[in-house]
């Protein structure tokens, strides 16, 4: 598929009441096509959900029973915080980055999609893969570690929802500090390594000094992690264990730190985002 399809795909709809979601789901449509014919990415997409409950099911020893229910849900997580930032943040950055080299973005821009819109339509088959890892590690937890009912479905709601439209904004941003498609491996390395390290998977927190524990509070990937130990086992990020009352309040800094990350990422993207390439 070639630059001009992607450019007019987004022209065959009319206006009305539903142009902008035909709009959006066309040019889905297409950047979907690409995807397809990407094998790295659709390897990704199959080797990671597997891998990462394998990894999980193996490493417990065999009278761990009682613990494959914490299992499933640090799957999940895990899987999630992963997923974020490689199917969604990894792979966008240089998608965005080569449709604006190659002048995609500025054609589609002199048409009838709105703004918006292009960059809905270019992130959703990112999203929506990221999204079918998501539900395939939950499946996965529950067939294979038995993991039980959520504490609180709505936060790992929250979180997911959050977590990508601030990782899909963090991308756009970021492709104003990266001026080819092969310069997206270096500059995606700070988006990508500091929030991992300092989320809370690799190890935890409180073993790190003060300050750098208040720093990794606001960082985008940390309140993701919070919210998904929280709506799955009822775990706070001080360690304790509440019921689905109790869930409600540890959740508000962690979803008040994801929503400045919104507010912030689509500041930036009005602020730096260039829909052409700079000459």
């Amino acid at each position: 598929m070639s630059a001009a399809t992607l450019t007019r795909t987004a022209r065959i709809t009319r206006t009305g009441p539903g142009a902008p979601a035909r709009r959006i789901a066309c040019l889905a449509r297409a950047e979907a096509l690409l995807l397809r014919r990407n094998p790295l990415a659709l390897l990704n997409a199959l080797v990671i959900p597997v891998a990462m409950v394998a990894f999980v099911r193996f490493g417990l020893p065999s009278d761990s029973a009682g613990r494959r229910g914490d299992a499933g849900a640090g799957t999940v997580t895990a899987l999630t915080a992963f997923t974020l930032l490689t199917v969604v943040y990894i792979n966008l950055v240089p998608a965005l980055v080569a449709r604006r080299e190659e002048l995609v973005l500025k054609r589609l821009r002199t048409g009838e999609t709105g703004d918006a819109e292009i960059l809905a339509g270019t992130s959703a088959p990112a999203v929506a893969l990221a999204w079918g890892q998501i539900v395939l590690g939950v499946l996965a937890a529950v067939g294979v570690f038995g993991m039980g009912m959520p504490t609180n479905p709505g936060l790992v709601l929250v979180a997911i929802v959050l977590g990508t439209a601030v990782f899909v904004l963090l991308a756009v941003a970021s492709t104003a500090l990266t001026r080819t498609v092969e310069m997206a491996q270096v500059t995606t390395i700070p988006g990508y390594a500091v929030p991992l390290l300092l989320s809370g998977l690799m190890f935890p927190l409180d073993a790190l000094p003060e300050p750098v524990q208040r720093l990794a509070q606001v960082l985008p990937l940390t309140p993701v992690v919070d919210l998904l130990r929280l709506g799955l086992t009822g775990t706070t990020p001080g360690g304790a264990t509440v019921a689905l009352a109790g869930s409600f309040r540890p959740a508000v800094v962690p979803v008040l730190v994801l929503a400045a990350w919104v507010v912030a990422g689509v500041w930036a993207t009005r602020r730096w985002f260039r829909w052409e390439p700079r000459r």
